[in-house]
């Protein structure tokens, strides 16, 4: 009794470390008569994962069947069910095979999901398309929690030790439940703009430290990289001119209603065939003004362009004496003579 008393005097204590201990495995002993009540559950998966799921499923139903848990595959709906028996002697197991579903619908590998069927495993889908309202700023920063060809992304798993998905708007993580706390903590602190690096070197510290016993029971606060947020303002248009509207007291005059313009007009008063043929005059006309456009623009194409006239100064022509170019020439020819004589 004394060896009874002591060891429910140190269970009922504080826990170190409470991700340590050792959860007692559960076994068909635990529980001989099985389940009274029938569980079931049904999710959804997309059209582009049928393929997979087709060459997947048996060993998805043989991993199940070991858990006396029956899986169900509908093409037609599309949907992936599970549901226990009266051999199911573990009452978890039907939120661990939903889970697994709901791995495999959202492009998680077979051989990662079939892993949260372990006691000690967990996952984690986390939606991040509500943080973000622009399209072009989701995109960012989806894509630097990835990284540069998935570097970062891999650090994350190497840390955590979970295996971690990015697709769509959701972030899929399957591990141990201290790495799906890390997993999740870093995903929203990307997706509120705080870059995922600060997060990864915290851990890669803390990782370190944990080594050292001194530190053991001091604060790890100055250890640790603190991020500060900066609002960087941003460049204004340098044309933005605000323009102050003169202040009136009294209100913006009531545009006019449909009726009012009519009235105005005198179109009111006309009856429903001459509305109708007021209405196909003006279309007649629209029409052909829109013709004459285009046969203006086609024109354009065969308009020929304007020739360059070069136009001749004679003020920079230079000027030619007559009287010398002539005694030239005859200099010329005189030299031609007496050498073809001499030949």
């Amino acid at each position: 009794m004394e060896i009874q008393e002591n060891v429910e005097k140190e269970d009922s204590g504080p826990i170190e470390n409470a991700w340590a201990m050792k959860i007692p495995k559960f076994t068909p002993e635990d529980n001989p008569h099985g389940l009274v009540e029938e569980s079931k559950f049904a999710t959804l998966f997309p059209k582009y994962r049928e393929q997979y799921l087709k060459e997947c499923w048996p060993l998805v139903q043989k991993v199940l069947k070991e858990h006396h848990v029956i899986a169900e595959l509908d093409l037609i709906e599309g949907s992936l069910t599970v549901k226990t028996t009266r051999k199911t002697w573990d009452p978890y197991i039907i939120i661990k095979a939903r889970d697994f579903m709901k791995l495999l619908s959202r492009s998680v590998p077979f051989e990662q999901s079939v892993r949260v069927l372990e006691d000690e495993i967990g996952s984690d889908i986390i939606k991040i398309n509500s943080f973000v309202k622009k399209k072009e700023t989701f995109l960012k920063r989806r894509q630097r929690l990835i990284g540069p060809n998935g570097v970062t992304l891999k650090s994350i798993e190497l840390l955590t030790e979970c295996y971690v998905l990015v697709q769509g708007n959701t972030v899929s993580a399957v591990g141990p439940y201290k790495g799906l706390v890390q997993v999740r903590r870093i995903v929203e602190d990307t997706m509120k703009n705080i870059h995922p690096m600060y997060n990864i070197k915290s851990l890669m510290i803390k990782r370190e430290l944990m080594k050292d016993p001194r530190l053991k029971n001091e604060s790890w606060e100055r250890f640790l990289p603190k991020f500060k947020s900066k609002n960087v303002p941003r460049k204004q248009p340098k044309n933005k001119v605000n323009k102050k509207k003169a202040y009136t007291p009294f209100p913006p005059p009531q545009p006019e209603s449909k009726i009012d313009k009519e009235l105005a007009t005198g179109e009111y008063f006309l009856k429903d065939e001459q509305k109708r043929a007021k209405q196909r005059h003006e279309k007649e006309e629209k029409q052909i003004q829109a013709k004459k456009v285009r046969e203006e623009e086609r024109k354009k194409g065969f308009i020929p362009p304007e020739e360059k006239v070069i136009k001749q100064n004679p003020e920079n022509e230079p000027t030619i004496d007559i009287h010398k170019f002539k005694a030239k020439m005859k200099k010329v020819s005189k030299q031609n003579k007496s050498y073809y004589k001499d030949k």
